[in-house]
């Protein structure tokens, strides 16, 4: 019998949170295969069995926070799994009274809480969706957040019900009381996590927002007329992101307290960006870091958002890559958000948020046009960035936006 142990976390992670179980009791599991998924304060971690055998006694629950070091389950080493009897074909649900089959909340139950996240269980609660119907696309075949929403989007809609009799049957009881429902989750130590930086930026910083808008014709045109090409020769999209972060870095260059950090009662000054950016995942949005990003092509910078992309749906983004940054860019636009004030992320100084492009009339050499139009927003620590520093930026950012050959040419 091998005990399985919580492995090592990252630097200063002393505790977890156990998200799934990833194999049963009875299960057989090879040597370093996962047999369960913890939940950090920035990516999931998978935790391997370390021998051959079968899956013994779970001695954690999902939604216990268990330590480093800890045991959280056994297996046992060399034996065979436990072989279900054959039966017949499943037997179809047996239904209720009202001669309705079993809910969502029973179906969750059917498939085993062991195989669904909680953000799954509450998504498949939410929207009404059998999870012995959905497809995952997660590791190992594992249902996603995504794949719940996708499922409900596309679930039929409900045939029309048949004539009701002459008799009614009498309301229900929290019909006729009006009953309203309420649900508990725990917080993910994700969600934990994020509430608490979020405040502490709150509490610890002089937080201010500008604005400004931005005319993205010119960026839009280049896109259209070289996206192929693009995609042809570097094998990754052609989107709006790469543009934003190369002017981003030209304008941190030209002022640098941008991309600065407070330390105790110093200013620390960085001649690199590391830029930060939001990528939507399961369990919420995570901000793994492009390093050295000014020395990044639009192709390369694209392409490490596209990974990022990916591996955070998965779950597969490792600690090292969610540590460190010097500026973050969010792009709320892709969820139809116009404006926005975005909060720091410590001990960074500044956010810039991107919203979504809306054609408006603007004035154009004293006519009235219709121009694609974003808002931009920098949220910065006041202690740090004047507001002339803070507009200045903005404006440096939407003058390489408008006119992408300043890219080129470093001005």
């Amino acid at each position: 019998m091998a005990e399985v142990q919580v492995p090592t976390l990252g630097e200063s992670i002393t505790e977890a949170t156990l998200g799934e179980w990833l194999k049963k009791p009875g299960d057989a599991v090879a040597q370093d295969e996962p047999i369960a998924s913890l939940e950090t304060d920035k990516v999931s971690v998978e935790v391997p069995s370390p021998v051959a055998g079968v899956m013994g006694q779970q001695l954690v629950a999902v939604g216990d926070t268990v330590n480093v070091g800890g045991v959280i389950a056994v297996v046992e080493e060399g034996g065979a799994a436990a072989t279900p009897a054959p039966a017949s074909a499943p037997a179809a649900p047996a239904p209720t009274a009202t001669g309705e089959q079993s809910g969502p909340g029973e179906q969750v139950r059917e498939v085993g809480a062991a195989a669904l996240s909680p953000s799954v269980r509450r998504a498949i609660l939410e929207h009404h969706v059998d999870p012995t119907t959905v497809q995952g696309t997660g590791r190992d075949g594992r249902i996603t957040k995504d794949d719940v929403v996708a499922a409900a989007q596309n679930k039929p809609a409900p045939a029309a019900a048949a004539p009701a009799p002459a008799a009614s049957p009498a309301p229900s009881a929290a019909a006729a009381t009006g009953e309203r429902k309420e649900e508990r989750v725990r917080m993910t130590r994700l969600r934990q996590t994020v509430a608490k930086r979020l405040k502490e930026a709150q509490n610890s910083a002089a937080l201010l927002t500008t604005f400004n808008d931005v005319d993205m014709t010119a960026v839009m045109e280049a896109r259209a007329k070289y996206k192929d090409l693009f995609e042809k020769k570097h094998g990754v999209r052609l989107g709006f992101m790469g543009f934003f972060v190369k002017a981003a870095c030209q304008a941190l260059k030209d002022i640098p307290a941008v991309n600065a950090q407070i330390q105790g009662d110093e200013i620390v000054y960085h001649d690199y960006a590391d830029i930060s950016v939001a990528v939507s995942a399961p369990q919420g949005l995570v901000v793994p870091v492009i390093r050295d990003a000014d020395r990044m092509s639009v192709a390369q910078v694209e392409r490490t958002i596209g990974d990022f992309g990916k591996r955070a749906k998965d779950g597969s983004l490792k600690m090292e890559e969610m540590k460190g940054g010097t500026f973050t860019i969010s792009n709320g636009g892709v969820f139809g958000s116009l404006m926005s004030t975005p909060i720091i992320n410590p001990p960074q100084s500044a956010v810039l948020g991107l919203h979504r492009i809306e054609e408006r009339p603007v004035v154009r050499d004293g006519q009235i046009v219709i121009r694609p139009m974003m808002y931009l927003a920098l949220s910065y620590d006041h202690r740090l960035i004047d507001g002339r520093e803070a507009v200045t930026f903005l404006v440096a950012l939407k003058n390489a936006i408008e006119d992408p050959t300043r890219l080129l040419i470093d001005l």
